[in-house]
């Protein structure tokens, strides 16, 4: 049973739509055999309600889905069980028996006097100053009346002058979209439209542009698209950074407008913003394009499947989002030729750059061995290298730019080859259940015609700077298909290679079998964003 008690703890607190919600309110359990008449006496002790004040409306759910108070129930309902009432609610959809109880004032005392031109009406009252909503009550009045003749009883309930100026609007519907509209107080209820359940809105009049939300509809406006959006920075996906309270209707631009002003950035541009993964908790793989989504409800909305999210990630870019969508950002890992480090880049070229512009861009960032050194770009996939580009290949045409491109000096060595010497990948690997594992970033290698395992060792063991103890424990194996066939120090290694393309010309390499690659911390060279 819901009071006006329940209604204005509810109203402007846990909820500004409608009048109530029932979840909130604490059941009352009695025997279903027990008459109805004997439950408003327990009314009347517990709340000290007296009986013949009480009166006890059904409520319903309309057809725009409100749900409001429709009909007292009448005399002959008012005999019924408690059980029979329940029936009766079933009949009426609804699983639960849900009343409404108004407390009848003096001058309508009966339902006898209740007659066919009066409605119950329910009141808010709208503060635009202070943004609040609260109840009010509700009043009994005749639906031939105007809506002008009890303006001075709202003044009244409101602590406002007699005389005040106030604005009454009909609260209609919330879902999917608000629909508040002005009364007019010059023609009768019914013209109206407003019936038994219906609930009034109202507010001191005032300018529009004096306040944030001026009049109810606004404010309802408000209440209904604001949302709470949590950001976090892209670079620590799994904690909050900070929450703003925003409009599901905020433009694009609004959000990076409010994001930037809370930062304390001068150009919002230079924000970048990545949806979030709610079944995943993690950002999306593809940034949001610059204006590319319409509205914030439409920047929480993830499709397939469609599920909303609260969070956001941003990241903040040394140039405008505009500009950085017309360029090519590569992530470039530089392997030094000495010392046997890896240093990472943030390159950016225009669209359409070949990986000559990326050579010749690079070639300013990095310190080379020697001034004519050339490079060579390959782009690794599951430890293995998978393939070698052409300085004449364009880069938005083949490369994935969320995986880093490898680049290294090619070895002087290489030019002296031999017509029969062989340029080799080799990758490192160890066994888990006898299958094997690939780890590390492959490297290619240049073996001379006739070299033994025994000089290769040699050499492999310089490049990484092993000592002999550990250097000891590493085996060596020609790998092919993902099968290792072990080679004794006196094997003539390319004598395994020559049936070149056997297997496809990147499923040949040298494996070297270990577990404890020495590791030298990575060198990040990262621009601010």
């Amino acid at each position: 049973v819901a009071r006006d008690h329940d209604l204005a703890a509810q109203i402007g607190r846990d909820l500004f739509f409608d009048l109530v919600d029932y979840e909130k309110i604490h059941p009352i359990r009695v025997l279903k055999d027990m008459p109805f008449n004997q439950v408003k006496e327990e009314f009347s002790k517990e709340f000290g309600i007296p009986v013949h004040s009480q009166r006890f409306w059904w409520w319903s759910k309309r057809q725009n889905n409100t749900y409001r108070p429709t009909r007292p129930l009448t005399q002959q309902e008012e005999s019924y069980t408690v059980g029979q009432l329940k029936d009766a609610a079933i009949r009426m959809n609804s699983s639960e028996l849900r009343l409404y109880l108004e407390v009848v004032q003096e001058n309508h005392l009966t339902l006898a006097s209740r007659t066919k031109d009066d409605i119950l009406l329910f009141f808010k009252l709208y503060d635009p100053e202070k943004e609040e909503l609260r109840y009010v009550g509700n009043l009994l009045l005749k639906a031939s009346s105007k809506p002008s003749d009890i303006v001075p009883k709202l003044n009244e309930i409101a602590g406002f002058q007699h005389d005040e100026d106030i604005e009454l609007y009909e609260e209609i519907k919330f879902e999917p979209n608000i629909m508040c509209e002005p009364v007019d107080c010059d023609v009768s209820f019914s013209l109206n439209q407003i019936a038994d359940g219906d609930i009034l809105c109202y507010q001191k009049r005032c300018s529009l542009d004096q306040h944030r939300h001026p009049n109810v509809s606004s404010f309802f406006e408000y209440v209904h698209n604001r949302q709470v959006v949590h950001f976090r920075l892209l670079e620590k996906p799994k904690q909050d950074d900070f929450s703003l309270e925003l409009s599901k209707r905020s433009t694009y631009d609004d959000v990076v407008e409010k994001v930037a002003q809370h930062l304390g950035m001068d150009d919002p541009s230079k924000l970048r913003l990545t949806q979030h993964i709610p079944h995943l908790q993690q950002p999306k793989h593809q940034y949001i394009k610059y204006r590319s989504i319409d509205h914030l409800s439409d920047m929480l909305l993830l499709r397939n499947p469609n599920q909303m999210s609260d969070i956001l990630y941003y990241e903040i870019l040394d140039i405008p989002l505009p500009e950085l969508q017309g360029l090519i950002t590569l992530r470039v890992a530089f392997h030094q030729a000495t010392p046997n480090e890896v240093l990472f880049h943030i390159i950016r070229l225009p669209k359409g750059s070949t990986y000559s512009d990326l050579i010749d861009d690079l070639k300013s960032k990095v310190q080379l061995s020697r001034s004519d050194a050339e490079l060579r770009l390959f782009q690794v996939n599951n430890n293995k290298i998978w393939k070698v580009y052409l300085p004449t290949e364009k880069i938005d045409a083949v490369h994935d730019p969320n995986v880093p491109l490898h680049v290294e000096e090619i070895p002087e060595v290489e030019k002296s080859a031999g017509p029969r010497d062989r340029l080799v990948h080799v990758v490192h690997f160890f066994k888990d259940n006898q299958h094997i594992q690939y780890y590390g970033v492959p490297f290619f290698f240049l073996i001379r015609e006739g070299e033994a395992l025994s000089d290769i060792k040699v050499r492999i063991q310089k490049k990484f700077e092993v000592p002999d103890e550990q250097f000891l424990k590493w085996k060596f194996a020609y790998v092919a298909y993902n099968r290792p066939d072990y080679l004794q120090d006196s094997d003539i290694v390319l004598s395994r290679f020559q049936q070149k393309n056997i297997y496809g010309p990147w499923e040949q390499s040298l494996g070297l079998e270990h577990s404890d690659m020495p590791t030298k911390r990575a060198n990040q060279n990262r621009h601010s964003f």
